[in-house]
């Protein structure tokens, strides 16, 4: 999926205002996503996603271990301003929702194998809105 479809996604599934939330979320997401899988697995992930958000990824994921209200915690700082974590979770699951269609199934199950059970919040099976 090219960037502003995946953009478009996102904004209209998470009900955002405008495109620059969207990847501020995208960015927010990609980034503690990074910070909780581990090994190779990120580098995999940013290989089929558009370049300026495989930028966020790093080579290497940390695999630290944190729960899924620690994740949202976590993006709510990264989305900066007047993000709350229940706004963060929102946020999340419309982001992990259109990866899940834009990246390929064995890509979106390996990075969702290395998540606990606790994480089925975050991989719902929220439907994606294409415009």
């Amino acid at each position: 999926m090219k960037q502003d479809e995946l953009v478009s996604a996102i904004r209209v599934t998470g009900g955002f205002e405008s495109a620059r939330q969207a990847e501020m979320a995208v960015r927010a997401t990609l980034t503690v996503l990074g910070e909780r899988i581990s090994g190779g697995e990120t580098r995999n992930l940013a290989a089929q996603l558009p370049a300026a958000f495989a930028e966020v990824l790093p080579p290497r994921g940390a695999g630290e271990r944190f729960d899924v209200h620690e994740f949202y915690r976590r993006v709510a700082l990264h989305e900066g301003g007047s993000c709350t974590e229940p706004k963060a979770r929102r946020h999340a699951r419309a982001v992990m929702a259109a990866l899940k269609t834009s990246v390929s199934p064995s890509e979106f199950e390996d990075v969702a194998g290395q998540l606990p059970s606790d994480y089925a919040d975050l991989l719902s099976r929220e439907s994606v809105i294409h415009y």
